[in-house]
């Protein structure tokens, strides 16, 4: 009764200073017992605070100490070691056998590397190109068109 999680604390200090993923060490290690596994996640309190804790499965054969993967969108962010970040709420798998591969204490790829390609920087400006139409000797000889790409589309029309 209660609870349906247990705050986990962060097992050093962290500085975030940039708006990438941090793996941030936290004060707990695996077996977590019983056969349980486990969601990791954040506390609402934390993420009120603009600290990310993005959602994580921790394995009921897992060893090593647990991380959170944490991101904020307003650096610079300290993390005093000792700080409730997050919270594990356990489950049993019902997944019979589903990988013959033990994790241990290996973590975040240790079942193989995930199949992710990024194709394109996102930027907020949307992507331009300039180019110079030829006319074939009549006037004007050539026009220079600054257009949107739709980087979608197979085909662009210009008019």
């Amino acid at each position: 009764t209660g609870s349906a999680g247990m705050d986990v604390a962060t097992a050093i200090d962290v500085t975030i200073m940039d708006q990438k993923v941090h793996r941030v060490p936290l004060a707990l290690y695996g077996l977590l017992g019983r056969g349980l596994s486990a969601l990791l996640i954040g506390r609402s309190s934390t993420t009120s605070q603009g600290l990310f804790v993005l959602p994580g499965v921790i394995d009921a054969d897992y060893t090593g100490q647990i991380q959170a993967m944490v991101w904020t969108p307003s650096p610079p962010v300290s993390i005093p070691a000792g700080s409730h970040i997050a919270q594990l709420v356990p489950f049993l798998s019902s997944v019979p056998c589903a990988n013959l591969k033990r994790r241990g204490a290996g973590g975040f790829g240790s079942t193989g590397t995930p199949v992710i390609y990024w194709a394109h920087q996102i930027q907020a400006t949307r992507p331009t190109l300039t180019c110079q139409l030829r006319n074939g000797g009549h006037k004007p000889e050539s026009i220079t068109v600054k257009g949107m790409i739709d980087t979608g589309a197979d085909v662009t029309v210009i008019s």
